[in-house]
């Protein structure tokens, strides 16, 4: 089996040379729960909020009936925010054993909003993909430039021929962390100007979260 490669210095493997038992695969590959998934965005889909579908558990990575498919041309942009920080390691695209597969992949971390306009840029890294109907390759970053990533915005730039590109399945592997979120106590305080009894009262502290 040819395997695809990447510019930049990333590469894939069979999931077979990875030599995991299938629970393993399973939670390595549970980076999709740390997705906020309310504000991912699909942009050129044809069914709205149908990108969502894509980011679900590594047992269900073959179930046909959840995918998105692009609608005017070929391209598809996901904007993937975390709910931390992710040290991204490894992806796995699932698509039809046709020429609506995905033969391209840019990726970009730490662009919110971004458009297709934003494509122009220089990615962070870009894989060539190989047909891939069943989760066998992954596709491994350069954990250096993924290393600290809350935004991912993964470009399907092109597919193997077809007018509209069909994704089932997007397995990301990697690292979690919690944003660190600082607690700051501000405390309010009142003074009252009754001379008979010199009162001070302490307004209670109020506690404010600064992400």
């Amino acid at each position: 089996m040819s395997h695809g490669h990447s510019h930049g210095g990333g590469g894939c493997q069979c999931a077979a040379e990875r030599e995991e038992p299938p629970e393993q695969r399973g939670l390595a590959y549970g980076l999709y729960l740390r997705i906020d998934l309310e504000r991912l965005q699909c942009l050129n889909e044809s069914r709205e909020g149908s990108g969502r579908g894509v980011f679900k558990p590594w047992e269900e990575r073959t179930d046909r009936s959840k995918f998105v498919e692009s609608d005017a041309d070929e391209e598809l942009l996901f904007n993937i925010p975390f709910t931390g920080n992710v040290k991204l390691k490894g992806i796995i695209i699932i698509g039809e054993d046709d020429d609506s597969h995905p033969s391209e992949m840019r990726l970009y971390k730490n662009i919110p909003q971004m458009s297709f306009g934003d494509t122009d840029r220089e990615p962070d890294q870009t894989f060539s993909l190989n047909r891939d109907p069943t989760g066998e390759l992954e596709y491994a970053t350069k954990i250096s430039r993924f290393s600290n990533v809350y935004h991912l915005s993964i470009h399907i730039s092109k597919n193997f021929g077809a007018d509209t590109t069909k994704v089932f399945y997007i397995g990301l592997r990697g690292e979690w962390t919690e944003l660190r979120r600082h607690e700051v106590t501000i405390c309010n305080y009142e003074a009252s100007a009754n001379p008979a009894d010199h009162r001070v009262h302490q307004v209670t502290p109020q506690t404010h979260f600064i992400s």
